[in-house]
């Protein structure tokens, strides 16, 4: 990510001016990556998130609440006996552009005294922390802890002196001449210009290099020096303006097509511009990982569920094929009872020939068990006979809801695909919840905590040349649409033999365009499992000739009077 050292300065500068002398009233700690401080000054109360995820480190305001544990975890607590009701006397950014901050505080202790605190925040990857200080430098504790006999070149543990993180790189600050700059890069002239300054300078992340070169249409891998020159000058230009109203932060792409951010000349649209787009931009940004995440695990399980039943069909297959020898068994049977009065009474006869009466007289090689008698042979068979005749009817009911039960997990697998956001996630969730196939499986720890996912969604909406349709986005809201929305002389359309929604053209006059249905007809491909195809088929009829059967799957519906219609899937056009 671009929290690099300068958007860590300018994120300080924006503090500096806005929550000075601001007293701490209130601290969480939503998991055991993040601390909230709640901190009031001149009549507002602000909320300071500061993240130390190994992805998503960053330190800002927040308007975007978060949900608390319901015991306080052990720093939280120490934090609020140490430093709640404390003022916010100073915010230190490091002068080399390392992503370390110090928030220096005031207030009064048990006994009354005023003392010095502060909290010191790292931002480094996975390496990142926050750390409690007394007034003389020495850690009272932090949210991790790490000693040297962990990799570690410095212990962070309480009653241990602080020592500030290394760093070999240079400091941008310190150079002094175009020419000093110039010289770093004879180090290495092999390598790209923006690899020689993420490696060479300390707070530079390589979205705002690629960005500035991209400013000044500089070649990455064939540069020159008054390439160089203009880096210089413009990175000189934006770091003397960190703490003014003309530089702020704008979205960047990155190689991966990934949306970042990074400092660049932008006139700023408030006084905490930077603090709120980055709270803005981190909040969407959990808002997909959860989502991507929620939809992932359902589709994990969901997964193994299709994979059992897959099994269990094929497995239901060989049994059926095995069935398919009962009458050869039958007439075995008959054909040795048949022959027995010619047939030796012996008890090591491996097979017999006799005449097959229902081939004309053909004689047939009938195998035999040679530890049992002849006549016990033919009542084996008749026993096998049965058994199978009993299993095909069992074994034949059983495929028919196997195979309506994979129709539906692939009905699911398909929802899960085209889900757009958490919520969409979540009815579905909600909707195998309540379905015996999932209970085994359900206990995983697969829904969201967060209470605002159990908001179920919205159908779809359109409209058409003044036609409202709606379109379903999942079993149970489809099952709603058919039945509880929709009116008996309102037109249904669906995917003909493919899974798909249930789209509904509302309140449809009696001499309706052919373009209105062909649309509607597109848009219940588009949102099918035949999107990608083309020459779509799609039936559509009137919601009075579509019905549920009691007991039927979520979206299981039959239909009848239906016409067809043969399209490409688009929105396009809407």
């Amino acid at each position: 990510m671009a929290f690099d050292g300068i958007t860590t300065k300018s994120v300080c500068y924006e503090l500096q001016n806005s929550i000075l002398e601001g007293k701490i009233n209130k601290i969480f700690e939503p998991n055991k990556n993040e601390i909230l401080l709640g901190i009031y000054v001149n009549g507002k109360n602000y909320a300071l998130n500061i993240c130390i995820d190994s992805n998503l480190y960053r330190m800002h305001l927040t308007t975007n609440s978060k949900p608390n544990p319901l015991n306080a975890p052990n720093f939280c607590m120490l934090l609020r006996k140490h430093i709640l009701g404390y003022k916010i006397k100073e915010i230190i950014s490091d002068d080399n552009l390392e992503r370390i901050v110090k928030i220096k505080l005031e207030g009064y202790n048990e006994l009354n005294d005023l003392t010095t605190k502060y909290l010191v925040v790292e931002l480094m990857g996975k390496h990142s922390n926050v750390i409690l200080l007394n007034d003389k430098f020495f850690i009272i504790d932090s949210l991790r802890h790490l000693d040297t006999s962990s990799n570690s070149y410095r212990d962070i543990l309480p009653a241990h002196e602080y020592i500030s993180p290394t760093n070999n790189k240079h400091n941008f600050y310190n150079i002094k001449s175009i020419d000093d700059f110039s010289n770093i890069f004879k180090e290495d002239l092999n390598s790209s210009l923006s690899s020689l300054l993420v490696n060479y300078f300390i707070g530079f992340s390589k979205p705002f290099v690629k960005n500035v070169l991209k400013k000044l249409s500089i070649n990455d891998k064939n540069y020159s020096k008054n390439d160089i020159i203009k880096v210089f000058n413009y990175i000189s230009n934006i770091l003397n303006n960190l703490n003014s109203n003309k530089v702020s932060l704008v979205t960047y792409s990155n190689d991966n097509k990934k949306m970042d951010y990074v400092i660049d000349f932008i006139s700023k649209k408030s006084d905490l511009d930077i603090n709120f787009f980055i709270d803005d931009f981190y909040f969407n940004k959990e808002i997909n990982n959860n989502f991507i995440s929620y939809r992932n695990n359902l589709l994990k399980l969901i997964s193994h569920i299709l994979k059992k039943y897959s099994l269990r069909l094929a497995s239901i297959n060989n049994k059926l094929k095995e069935c398919e020898d009962k009458d050869k068994y039958k007439l075995y049977g008959e054909l040795i009872t048949a022959n027995l009065y010619k047939t030796p009474k012996d008890y090591n006869l491996d097979h017999i020939k006799v005449e097959n009466y229902y081939d004309n007289n053909n004689l047939i090689d009938i195998p035999l068990d040679n530890t049992i008698s002849v006549s016990n042979n033919a009542k084996k068979y008749f026993k096998k006979y049965n058994k199978l005749k009993n299993a095909l009817e069992i074994v034949t009911l059983q495929k028919k809801e196997t195979e309506e039960e994979l129709l539906y997990v692939e009905s699911i697998i398909y929802e899960l695909d085209y889900a757009k956001d958490i919520h969409e996630v979540n009815d579905i969730f909600n909707e195998i919840s309540e379905n015996p196939i999932f209970k085994d499986y359900i206990q995983i720890n697969t829904k969201s905590n967060n209470k605002k996912n159990d908001i179920p969604s919205s159908p779809r909406e359109y409209h058409i040349d003044g036609y409202v349709v709606l379109v379903g986005k999942n079993n149970k809201q489809n099952d709603y649409l058919t039945t509880k929305v929709a009116n008996k002389n309102d037109l249904w359309f669906h995917t003909k033999d493919i899974h798909g929604s249930h789209v509904i053209l509302k309140e449809p006059k009696e001499n309706i365009p052919d373009s209105i249905l062909i649309k509607c007809a597109k848009l219940a491909a588009y949102y099918s499992k035949a999107r990608l195809s083309t020459n779509v088929p799609v039936d559509y009829c009137y919601v009075k000739y579509v019905k549920k059967p009691n007991g039927s799957k979520p979206g299981m519906v039959i239909y009848s009077n239906n016409k067809t219609l043969y399209v490409n899937p688009s929105i396009d056009t809407f």
